[in-house]
């Protein structure tokens, strides 16, 4: 009787006597920017090591059910470069160091996935399919970029949906493809409503905001507000490169910026660090977060900030 229990209750959930459903509870990892071109990118070619970015942090990223993040680029052999002189296109082995580390869901809705253009995006997503590492924000035409991701973990469905404002208008119109999910407020709280049919929780991350500012600025807040006010539960966001302040607001967790989390940016005394953002589900529900700051080594590791 004590086996069998135990058995159910490893594949998250149990029948209580009602015959209701009790959820176990589940935990919830989100990390910021994931840069593996340039600087980085030459440290795994030279150490002939995929997984190197990710090692000295990869115990503490084991306990979440899910992990999340933010892929600042393509992963790619292909394509022609379209953006600035800040291009990033990591080469396609650098997966092996995200799948090492536990990645399940990376956020593509940034200002880096289109520097090399329709081909490296492509390719993007190809890679990471076949990884078996599900992606939000941006997809293969207009309707999977904002359709939601919905994961169902230890008995509670929670929905991702991710943007971001910082991209040509081009690939986020209807008729891209394939295309990004633009920072449109009402086109944001449409896709909150159909993902609130399909799940318990849902979290919205939005690549947005200054960069190296430290405090968040009142169009974020706003934005922020509403979309918890539409029926979000949480909001991760990313793109400054620092770390800015995490916020309750009624119900709902708002993190505005967790700065990097792996990126070669350790020129300044802000960019040397960044936060992990955990969040503990239970019964259905944000049970406690809590926000654990990280810092870099001289080779763009990302460890414990104690």
């Amino acid at each position: 009787m004590k086996l069998g229990l135990l058995l159910l209750m490893l594949v998250g959930s149990v029948i209580n006597f009602a015959g209701e459903k009790i959820t176990s509870p589940a935990t919830l990892i989100f990390v910021g920017d994931i840069m593996l071109s340039r600087g980085v990118g030459r440290i795994m070619e030279k150490k002939n090591d995929w997984q190197y970015p990710f090692l000295e942090i990869k115990d503490n990223l084991a306990e979440a059910d899910l992990l999340v993040g933010n892929l600042e680029g393509p992963i790619s052999s292909r394509g022609v470069k379209v953006g600035s002189i800040y291009s990033f296109r990591a080469d396609p082995r650098a997966v092996l160091g995200l799948t090492g580390a536990g990645f399940d869901i990376l956020s593509l809705a940034n200002n880096h996935i289109w520097d090399y253009g329709r081909d490296a995006f492509g390719e993007t997503l190809d890679i990471l399919r076949n990884n078996r590492i599900d992606y939000i924000g941006a997809g293969i035409d207009y309707t999977e970029a904002h359709q939601p991701l919905v994961r169902a973990v230890r008995g509670t469905k929670i929905a991702f949906l991710a943007y971001t404002d910082l991209v040509p208008v081009g690939i986020t119109r209807e008729t891209a493809k394939p295309a990004v999910a633009f920072l449109d407020l009402k086109q944001i709280i449409l896709d909150i409503e159909q993902a609130k049919n399909l799940a318990d929780l849902v979290a919205v991350s939005f690549h947005w905001g200054n960069e190296y500012e430290t405090k968040h600025n009142q169009q974020q807040e706003v934005m922020a507000h509403a979309v918890i006010d539409a029926g979000a539960d949480l909001v991760i966001g990313h793109h400054p490169h620092v770390a800015q302040e995490v916020e309750k607001y009624k119900d709902g967790y708002i993190a505005y910026s967790l700065g990097n989390f792996i990126f070669d940016q350790n020129f300044s005394k802000d960019t040397r660090t960044g936060l992990i953002f955990k969040v503990k589900i239970k019964d259905k529900k944000i049970d406690k977060m809590e926000s654990q700051k990280i810092k870099f080594t001289s080779t763009y590791q990302p460890v414990l900030d104690f």
